[in-house]
């Protein structure tokens, strides 16, 4: 090889290897995974448009537009596969270059979600074609022999259709937006899982059900033992962590064995997709879950679709998938955000009911879990009221960006979200010791106690350095004092305004026994440049935060406070 031919070679490898670095993808920084998009971490300030809504270009007309002012910076957006192939091996693909020329006209990013062999579970956006040659592409049964509305993951002519179809999606992405990035996520499949049971009594099925659980599904068990999850690991160990045996013969005999067994078959055809996927463009991929909530059992939610509980199977099965995501309609957002947020798994929220609250979960997510985003379901039929909720919110959030992806991953922010049942919060950071309340838990507030339902309370809090924070979101309250202070008396009465007035009567006659306390500095209102740099506002030193008491953003406000504090003795 001549050098001249060998300087070629190398200039079409380095201009290969810069392309392929411009591709959204994830990166780890400490505990957390990052989304890299255009050579930044990038925040998922998103919108989940309805089922119907990318289905016509003058809906995706209509609606981007809209989704911008807003203030989200990236739409997630179904495509649909009977839309895309409605005849037999032609592909149409117009839907996909509206929505993509939409969201580049409109300053956003999308995520396409591929409603393809299944959506909620079932079919229903399977091309006709397809539906009607049931012996060609045959469908899951129940236990009683029924036929369902649900193609069968055993079928190997079902994958093969899916995964060509999902193909040229890929390619037709590949083809228009390699160099742009505007796409930077895919969705594989929407809310997998089996309904009416707990699997597929199909032939096919049972045949794999009865014989010897795949070697790979037990290597990776054995190998992770000491870090699955507690459900997976007990059920396994009541059988004596067998590593040879059909599926009731290592994980036992009920409906939970059914649902791994589903899990395992899904999580394995999934993986199919990804492959593929991963083969033509090479961008982030996820699966999303219906909730197992309300007390359901397998069967009664989607059975075996990526939940919690099952990670470890869609790990062993999926490995090319990069995380699993919540669709959480049914409150507790704490409870369901902390279950997904897992060292082998990083948060993201597809899907959530739309609500007056979406603005402080967003922050709660971001501060308390390093989330990669947060998208509320339906997001162009938001009221006016929410949608300027939103927008408000998503503005101080994408002014964060910046700051908070920095301090990913180390440990160094907390979310805060609060109502009547949680109103308070204690965190801690260095010596100082924190306390966090819902806005209405001021005493003064006549809300505290005239029997209204709170609207939620929330934000974050971000440590900069010892002593320096930086506190954001709307109806919160946060005071600051020393782990090891010493009180004077153990309780005073309170004035009218909830706090002890100075010189107030004691109810204890304890003299001051020492030691530093913890005084509030300036607390400036700032706003957040794309480079991070902090920009003065206002400073808010007095009424706002009661002579120095406390620091306080109200329900009807999103602001960012930079805090610091000092010590005095």
């Amino acid at each position: 090889m001549n050098w001249n031919k060998a300087m070629v070679l190398s200039v079409i490898f380095l201009s290969f290897l810069a392309n392929a670095q411009e591709k959204p993808h994830l990166q780890k920084k400490g505990t957390a995974t990052q989304l890299v998009v255009d050579q930044k971490p990038f925040l998922i300030l998103g919108g989940e448009l309805g089922n119907s809504s990318a289905s016509s270009f003058q809906d995706i007309e209509r609606d981007f537009p809209k989704l911008q002012k807003m203030g989200l910076n990236t739409v997630l957006v179904p495509a649909y596969w009977d839309l895309i192939e409605q005849e037999e091996g032609k592909f149409d693909f117009g839907l996909i270059d509206k929505a993509i020329d939409q969201a580049r006209k409109n300053d956003l990013k999308v995520v396409f979600l591929w409603f393809g062999a299944w959506k909620n579970s079932m079919s229903c956006y399977a091309p006709l074609w397809f539906k009607k040659d049931y012996k060609k592409y045959p469908r899951a049964y129940s236990k009683a022999g029924k036929p369902m509305e649900i193609a069968s993951s055993f079928s190997e002519n079902v994958l093969n259709a899916d995964n060509k179809a999902f193909g040229e999606l890929m390619k037709h992405i590949a083809s228009v937006d390699q160099s742009q990035g505007t796409v930077v996520m895919i969705q594989v499949e929407n809310e997998i899982g089996m309904l009416e049971g707990a699997r597929d009594y199909s032939k096919e099925a049972n045949a794999i059900f009865n014989a010897q659980v795949s070697a790979n599904l037990i290597q990776f068990l054995t190998k992770n033992k000491k870090e699955l999850h507690p459900s997976l690991s007990e059920k396994w160990g009541k059988q004596g962590f067998k590593t040879k045996g059909n599926w009731q013969e290592i994980f036992g005999n009920d409906l939970y064995t059914d649902e791994l067994f589903t899990a395992y078959s899904y999580a394995q055809y999934v993986e199919k997709l990804a492959k593929t996927a991963r083969s033509i463009h090479n961008i982030p991929l996820y699966v999303n879950a219906a909730m197992n909530s309300r007390n359901r059992q397998p069967g009664e939610y989607p059975a075996g679709g990526p939940l919690a509980h099952l990670v470890d199977i869609w790990h062993a099965g999926a490995p090319s998938i990069d995380m699993i995501s919540p669709d959480l309609y049914d409150g507790e957002f704490t409870t369901w955000s902390s279950k997904y947020k897992l060292q082998n798994n990083p948060l993201f929220v597809p899907e959530i009911k739309m609500t007056q609250n979406n603005g402080v979960q967003a922050f709660y997510a971001f501060g308390e879990h390093d989330a990669i985003g947060y998208s509320p379901f339906s997001i162009e039929n938001n009221s006016e009221a929410g949608s300027k909720r939103l927008s408000e919110a998503y503005s101080k959030l994408k002014e964060l960006m910046p700051v908070l992806t920095k301090y990913q991953g180390q440990g160094q922010s907390k979310g805060l979200l609060f109502d009547q049942k949680n109103p308070e919060q204690i965190i801690n950071f260095d010596d100082v010791k924190i306390t966090a309340r819902h806005f209405f838990s001021l005493p003064w507030d006549p809300r505290a106690k005239d029997g209204s339902v709170w609207p939620e309370g929330g934000g974050l809090i971000l440590r900069l350095a010892k002593d320096e924070y930086i506190i954001a979101g709307s109806g919160i309250v946060v005071e600051f004092e020393k782990e090891n202070e010493k009180k004077e008396v153990q309780a005073k009465d309170l004035g009218e305004d909830g706090f002890a007035a100075q010189g107030g009567k004691s109810q204890t006659q304890n003299s001051w026994n020492g030691g530093k306390r913890s005084g509030i500095g300036p607390v400036d209102e700032i706003s957040i440049d794309e480079n991070g740099k902090f920009k003065y506002v206002r400073r808010l030193n007095g009424d706002q935060t009661h002579q120095g008491r406390h620091v306080r953003i109200g329900v009807d406000d999103f602001q960012i406070l930079h805090v610091k504090l000092y010590e005095y003795q």
